[in-house]
């Protein structure tokens, strides 16, 4: 899996799906903390929350892929 650049994708489609970062926190079931450190690329999510995040959004998984 990529390590660079998950953020920045999740990001994007986070703010075009019109979620906040706390809403969108909720939503995937993770702290905004821990959502900010992914969005900023200081954290790589695993392979299950890339997967919900995608579903979430309504996206596929490969749209997210850097």
């Amino acid at each position: 899996m990529e390590t660079l650049n998950w953020g920045r994708r999740i990001r994007a489609f986070r703010k075009l799906k019109g979620y906040t970062q706390e809403s969108f926190a909720k939503e995937i079931g993770v702290s905004v903390s821990v959502l900010g450190e992914i969005e900023r690329d200081t954290r790589i999510p695993d392979e299950q929350l890339i997967g919900h995040i995608a579903s979430v959004l309504s996206i596929s998984i490969d749209e997210l892929r850097p």
